[in-house]
């Protein structure tokens, strides 16, 4: 969790507030309300998606109140009134949230989050929610094929330039979440407790005199089992350079441009030849799960992955929407007698009603996604395991685990999935979803 209590109220958009408003003055605000969280549709040729970012929206809806500056800032706009005002200075989320763990895979409409409260208090979250899990399950979504294609080599994260300063942060969060290793990213490291790395980049190198020089000031600094960054001038003489220098007890080098297969046959030859044979190759430079997956055979230890995993056509979004499936008539009807609602029309048409979702198993083997209307004496699936836990009731967090168990639960998603789901061709989703009839 982030240890900022800055206020989250207004990652938000106008017209959540405006709903607000008129739903205060004509009465229907406090009726009890259900929204969802999910996507019609997997990016084209995705065939699962990870679930990323519910650690950072249940931050966010503790966050949510709105202090002095955010309502004096909205007072001097004003388009609310002063009852409306009076309502957000003591919001304080009160109601309930179901969700998929974090890590878990979702389908085409897997219900991931589930809201349960007045609408009043549910509709006012939906962009900070959307904000987050739309980002950070986009980049977890790219970090899982990659961390496929990469056949079980470690995963560096080095997308921090790439995107903004925030970003970055929770980029490096779901990219570990998702299974790389590490991070350069500092912030990160203090903020969430991923392990960082990193050495020195080629502006270290150009600085001395020689590149001899450089690496003498590395080693003297950082001790032999330090990564030499070997291709500033030419990748054959960088890499005879940190032999002679690294000696036997050099930790790595690293390959940042170049034909990286030839360059690392080559690399490998020279340090097996010179008795360096524990001294490992890390190749980065523009890398995505397609130039991992051709690199395969290539005698690479470990990857150092930027632009594709935090930004560009490395992580279509992972599409999610948030919309009401249920209403009450009134301002204090039982959970159980919410009527579902939908929208009608087309390919933004929803289903209605409140659903509870099943991953249903074979020997272990994941072979599909149940969605089903929820009622309240539902029995524990005998097929497989419900996906949904209880993240917040009544306003107080239930369900919060560490980033290690999360990662440890999208481990063992993954490897749910039948071996198909971990090509990276163009395919239709791992598994089907199995809809429900629309109960409305």
């Amino acid at each position: 969790m982030t240890a900022t209590t800055t206020s989250t109220a207004l990652l938000t958009d106008h017209y959540e507030l405006t709903m607000v408003d008129a739903a205060l003055a004509d009465g229907t605000g406090w009726r009890p309300s259900v929204f969802e969280v999910f996507a019609r549709r997997l990016p084209t040729g995705r065939r699962y998606g990870v679930v990323a970012g519910l650690d950072r929206v249940v931050d966010a809806i503790e966050r949510f109140r709105f202090g002095d500056e955010e309502l004096s800032w909205l007072s001097d706009r004003g388009f609310l009134s002063e009852a409306t005002l009076d309502f957000l200075a003591g919001y304080r989320f009160a109601g309930d949230v179901e969700a998929y763990r974090e890590g878990e895979l979702f389908f085409p409409d897997s219900p991931i989050l589930t809201v349960r409260a007045p609408f009043v208090e549910a509709v006012v979250l939906e962009t900070v929610v959307l904000s987050i899990l739309n980002h950070d399950s986009a980049i977890a979504s790219a970090a899982a094929r990659m961390v496929a294609a990469a056949g079980g080599r470690p995963l560096l994260e080095f997308g921090g330039r790439r995107t903004s300063e925030q970003a970055a942060v929770a980029a490096a969060r779901a990219a570990y979440v998702a299974g790389f290793a590490l991070t350069s990213n500092l912030e990160a490291g203090r903020r969430y407790g991923i392990p960082t790395s990193g050495t020195s980049a080629h502006a270290f190198t150009l600085l001395h005199d020689t590149e001899a020089d450089a690496f003498r000031s590395q080693l003297t600094a950082l001790g032999a089992d330090t990564t030499l960054l070997v291709d500033t001038y030419d990748t054959a003489a960088g890499t005879s350079s940190a032999i002679e220098l690294g000696g036997p007890a050099l930790g790595s080098i690293r390959i940042d441009s170049g034909d990286l297969a030839a360059e690392a046959v080559r690399a490998r030859r020279s340090l097996d030849g010179a008795g360096l044979g524990d001294t490992t190759i890390v190749a980065s430079g523009d890398l995505d799960e397609y130039r991992l997956e051709e690199l395969q055979d290539a005698p690479i230890d470990a990857y150092g992955v930027g632009t594709s995993v935090v930004t560009g056509s490395g992580h279509p979004t992972a599409g999610f929407v948030y919309k009401m499936v249920a209403r009450s008539r009134t301002t204090d009807d039982h959970p159980a007698a919410l009527e579902p609602v939908a929208k009608a029309g087309g390919r933004k048409a929803t289903i209605g009603g409140r659903k509870r979702a099943t991953r249903v198993l074979e020997r272990g083997t994941a072979t599909a996604e149940r969605i089903e209307p929820w009622t309240v004496d539902a029995a524990e699936p005998t097929d497989g395991r419900a996906l949904q836990v209880r993240v917040i009731v009544a306003g107080e967090v239930r369900h919060r685990p560490s980033l290690d168990d999360i990662r440890t639960a999208h481990r063992r998603a993954v490897d749910e999935l039948p071996e198909h789901a971990l090509r990276l061709d163009a395919g239709e989703p791992a598994i089907p979803t199995l809809r429900p009839e629309d109960p409305s």
